[in-house]
C-alpha cells in the first residue's frame, strides 16, 4: 500500500473539525470514468500532477469529504491518499454513517479495465485491513466493512450503487472483499510505504516549524543550504528525519 497525507484543509469537513469514534469502514466509488486522484485531491504535490480546471474537492464551500482516495498518481502508478484524518466526521453516505465509518473512495475508469480494477481493488484491500487493524475492527462483523449500496439497505446511506455496479464484473463481490481484508488481518497486515529520501535546501534561511503549516511556531532555521532527510509529508511539508521538525518542501531539491 502506497499511503500518502494530503488533508484538505480548505474543505468544509476538515474547517468544521467535527469527530467520530471509528466503528467501521465504508467503500466508496465516485461514479465518473476519471481514475486521476488530482480530480478529487490537491494541490499538486508534484506526484498528482496538475489539475487544470481546479476542480478538486481541497476547497471552501464543499460540504462532502471521503477520509481517503484511491486512484491514479501523473506516472499511471496506484496509490492512496489519506485527505481527512482518520477520526474526523466525513460527508460521504448521506446517512447516519457519517458518524460512524471512515470512508474512502475509489477512483472510477471506464470499470472495463483488468488491469486497473486488480491494482485498486488490491490498495482497498490493504487499506481497509490496515484501518481494521488500527481500530481493533472485526471485519467480517455484521456492519462493520460494507461499500455504500449495502449501506442504504441498512437505512444509514442514501441510495446509491457502489460498489456493486463494479465489482461483480471483475468477478469480486463485498463478500470477497471482506474475506481478502480478514485474511490480511489475521497475517500480516501491509504497512504503509515509509517515506525516506534527502532533500538539499536551496533556501538561503528555511524556519523549521513544530507543524506542518506556518501556523506552528517556528522552532529552528536553515542556513547551510544543507543535505536532509524527510521522513514523512503532509501539505507539502516534510518532517526532518532529526526530530527537529517540519520544512516547506517548496524551498527544496529532492535528490
Amino acid at each position: 500500500m502506497k499511503l500518502y497525507k494530503q488533508y484538505l484543509t480548505q474543505n468544509d469537513c476538515y474547517t468544521t473539525g467535527a469527530t467520530i469514534k471509528p466503528r467501521g469502514v465504508m467503500v466508496h466509488s465516485t461514479g465518473a470514468n476519471n481514475p486521476t486522484l488530482r480530480r478529487y485531491v490537491g494541490p499538486n504535490d508534484g506526484r498528482l500532477g496538475q489539475n487544470r480546471y481546479n476542480n478538486h474537492w481541497n476547497r471552501p464551500g464543499i460540504k462532502k469529504c471521503a477520509h481517503a482516495f484511491i486512484g491514479e498518481l501523473a506516472d499511471g502508478s496506484v496509490a492512496t491518499y489519506q485527505t481527512l484524518p482518520w477520526n474526523y466526521c466525513g460527508w460521504h453516505c448521506g446517512g447516519s454513517a457519517n458518524n460512524t465509518h471512515i470512508s474512502f473512495e475509489i477512483c472510477e475508469d471506464s470499470l472495463t479495465d483488468a488491469r486497473y480494477f486488480k491494482a485498486v481493488y488490491q490498495e482497498a484491500v490493504e487499506l481497509t485491513a490496515y484501518l481494521c487493524k488500527k481500530y481493533g475492527l472485526d471485519p467480517l462483523a455484521d456492519g462493520v466493512v460494507i461499500c455504500h449500496s449495502e449501506g442504504h439497505a441498512r437505512g444509514i446511506a442514501s441510495n446509491h450503487g457502489d460498489v456493486l455496479h463494479w465489482f461483480p464484473r471483475h468477478g469480486k463481490s463485498m463478500d470477497d472483499f471482506r474475506a481478502d481484508v480478514a485474511e490480511l488481518v489475521r497475517g500480516n497486515t501491509p504497512s504503509p510505504t515509509p517515506i525516506s529520501y534527502k532533500v538539499k535546501v536551496i533556501a538561503d534561511a528555511l524556519n523549521i516549524r513544530s507543524g506542518a503549516g506556518t501556523k506552528n511556531p517556528v522552532v529552528g532555521v536553515i542556513r547551510d543550504k544543507g543535505v536532509y532527510t524527510i521522513v514523512d509529508e503532509m501539505n507539502g511539508w516534510g518532517l526532518l528525519k532529526s526530530g527537529a521538525g517540519w520544512i516547506s518542501l517548496a524551498y527544496v531539491r529532492k535528490l
